[in-house]
């Protein structure tokens, strides 16, 4: 397959990634799906073979669409993976996928049936942090791993209407995903603990008490152990995701601030050195045509020095890179670091540390389905 006819649906914050579409030359046709006709009329492209459309129907009943990317709200999320599969095409989602065993279990069976690719689009599995300090791990920099933390700050306050009391865990893919690729092994079992009260009208409609949640994660066959902290309300911090990897050899820190840069400290001789320093931008293995958006949302050339550097473009580089794991599972059967096994992994994860926090903080197992 050299040319992918693919879905976007959704195109509110779905435009960033309409851009990337269009720019790949591995793109054929590109389908814009929106409910809103002004979204899809103000969206303007140099390429040629671009379908606008207000149904979501229309996709999964046109045969010559091969995949379909869903940036839809939340709730919606686990039916229209179902639906994508279930009509032939292979999907990738935005998070989290499901919010409950039972839709997990159910796109489990349905992608094993249709034999489609799946692939969670997690943003902090692909930024300049988490690419930048895989690649020490894998020069062997880093040492062994002794301990990670995650946390992803974030004031909900004025969204969708879905969102008021949104259960922070249950969307706390953000801060988990790159723990689970670090350690290199499933998450096993949960532990976690709400704090905070919430005012009783955010409680109404999904029943949590807590606007903050913090998991210890216990992983497969390693002694690692990493933790995770997930804020969404009633909660006075800005806006941050954090990634916190502590090595042997060296440790790395982000961040107090969303655009702060890392603290890096390594060993030299019997003593630390600690400084701030701009990570490097994973650009080189991206196909030409989208490099670019790996330093800006509309993909403006840049000089070839700033470019190396890490910082600029939304969700800290990592759409382009999506793209183009997405695409090369579809065309080259390549494992992404996101692949429905992985994603399944977390998502129950996520789903079961909620479940422990209602619980204060009971231990919960993941089945083995989900390892």
């Amino acid at each position: 397959m050299s040319k992918i006819n693919l879905a976007l649906v959704g195109l509110n914050f779905g435009k960033e990634f309409a851009n990337i579409y269009a720019k790949d030359d591995r793109i054929g046709k590109l389908v814009l799906c929106d409910i809103s006709e002004e979204r899809l009329s103000s969206f303007k492209t140099d390429k040629k073979d671009v379908v606008k459309i207000t149904s979501f129907n229309d996709v999964l009943k046109d045969p010559t669409i091969d995949a379909v990317h869903l940036i839809t709200p939340i709730p919606l999320h686990a039916k229209q993976i179902i639906a994508v599969l279930e009509s032939g095409k292979h999907c990738a989602c935005t998070v989290p996928m499901a919010l409950t065993i039972e839709d997990l279990d159910e796109i489990i069976k349905v992608q094993k049936k249709s034999k489609k690719e799946f692939m969670l689009m997690e943003t902090s599995a692909y930024t300049y942090q988490t690419l930048f300090i895989l690649d020490e791990l894998a020069k062997g920099n880093v040492g062994k791993i002794q301990f990670l933390r995650g946390s992803h700050y974030q004031d909900m306050k004025g969204w969708s209407k879905y969102w008021e009391g949104f259960p922070p865990m249950l969307y706390g893919t953000h801060a988990i995903s790159p723990l689970r690729i670090l350690a290199g092994h499933p998450i096993e079992s949960v532990t976690c603990f709400g704090s905070g009260t919430m005012d009783e009208k955010l409680v109404e409609q999904y029943q949590n008490p807590y606007p903050v949640e913090s998991v210890l994660i216990a992983f497969k066959d390693t002694s690692v152990k990493a933790e995770a902290t997930r804020s969404l309300f009633e909660t006075a911090r800005e806006y941050q995701e954090g990634l916190f990897v502590y090595g042997s050899k060296m440790s790395f820190e982000w961040g107090f601030r969303e655009d702060d840069l890392p603290h890096i400290t390594i060993f030299k001789g019997n003593n630390t050195v600690s400084e701030e320093k701009n990570v490097r931008n994973s650009y080189i293995n991206l196909p030409e045509s989208i490099k670019l958006f790996t330093k800006s949302n509309e993909g403006k050339p840049v000089d070839d020095k700033e470019l190396e550097i890490g910082r600029g473009a939304p969700h800290h580089g990592s759409h382009p890179h999506l793209v183009d794991e997405f695409l090369n599972l579809i065309i080259d059967g390549k494992t992404p670091l996101m692949d429905l096994k992985t994603a399944i992994n977390v998502t129950a994860a996520c789903i079961y540390a909620h479940q422990s926090a209602l619980q204060d903080g009971r231990k919960i197992k993941l089945p083995k389905r989900f390892c």
